[in-house]
């Protein structure tokens, strides 16, 4: 019989769940689900299961996390710190987003995003491993494919439970990955050089030369230089990790297509893309909340899309 444990946990200001995880539901997600307002992910604690199920009650400004962990070892304190870094790490409550309210309310352009999109946080990933996994997948093609060669991953390499009749997976651990072939890894989609970057970091997560806590203790530029260290690693890459996997809010992937084209020509009136040069003195102004902004740009630019097509 597995125990079910029911908490409420209350975000420093203003917080919204579906507008934080909005870019789940566009993708295949195999993992980190968000259906229905709810978020749910499997986790696993001393190798028993945990299911985590996160919903909102209240509007941005009165939000209150209602936290449900079902499984053998749910009552413990370990399970709900491992909650609590869930919260943090992939639901981006740890981030106060008011100081950047304060500063940015007025701006031309931040003003009103924030407005429209208020309570967004940055979603992540639960660890630096899984987040690379996914940002490597991504380098140049389609984030459709990417997400859907690393739901197959999840389903194929990862480990899973059952809940209620509902069969749940993880992310494989750098272990799992490290122990398959290029060549089987290439049965995913993968090209021969992703699959090779991902077996290298599997092993330098394996052998500690990588690691969460690692990472954690260095500055923005010691970490970049750090991951790119790794062939397969580029800067692009590496900040997109920091920015979704250790929530650094100051990190601006200026290299990104997102920002040289669809930023640069959606909110700042380029014709052709800019150059990254360009974008990252003029994503100055936006210190110490570059990646936030930059986050709040992008939701911007998805409601105009969607804004459009509706309209077509």
């Amino acid at each position: 019989m597995r125990d079910r444990v029911r908490y409420t946990v209350a975000p420093q200001g203003p917080y919204c769940l579906d507008r934080t995880l909005a870019r789940l539901s566009r993708f295949p997600e195999k993992v980190d689900l968000f259906e229905a307002g709810i978020y749910r992910r499997l986790l696993f604690l001393r190798g028993r299961p945990l299911f985590l199920e996160v919903r909102q009650k209240g509007p941005p400004s009165r939000a209150r996390l209602v936290i449900e962990i079902t499984g053998n070892e749910a009552r413990t304190q370990e399970a709900k710190e491992l909650a609590s870094r869930v919260l943090d790490r992939v639901l981006g409550t740890a981030t106060d987003v008011r100081p950047f309210y304060r500063r940015f309310r007025t701006d031309a352009l931040l003003g009103p995003l924030i407005r429209r999109h208020i309570g967004l946080r940055v979603a992540g990933r639960l660890t630096v491993w899984e987040t690379l996994l996914q940002i490597v997948l991504s380098q140049q093609i389609h984030l459709n494919l990417a997400h859907g060669m690393l739901a197959a991953l999840a389903e194929h390499l990862g480990r899973r439970a059952r809940l209620d009749g509902r069969l749940y997976y993880s992310f494989p651990s750098p272990r799992a990955l490290e122990a398959e072939r290029v060549s089987a890894l290439r049965r995913f989609r993968l090209s021969q050089a992703k699959a090779e970057t991902l077996k290298r970091l599997a092993a330098a997560f394996e052998s500690g030369e990588l690691s969460d806590e690692k990472l954690t203790s260095l500055s923005d530029e010691e970490a970049i230089e750090l991951l790119t260290s790794h062939k397969g690693v580029g800067r692009w890459t590496a900040e997109f990790t920091l920015l979704r996997g250790l929530g650094r809010m100051d990190i601006f992937p200026g290299g990104d297509l997102g920002v040289v084209k669809y930023l640069a020509q959606g909110m700042l009136g380029y014709e052709g893309l800019a150059r990254e040069k360009d974008m990252r003195q003029f994503a100055e102004r936006w210190r110490p909340y570059r990646g936030l902004a930059l986050i709040y740009a992008y939701a911007g630019l998805a409601h105009r899309a969607e804004a459009k097509t509706s309209k077509s």
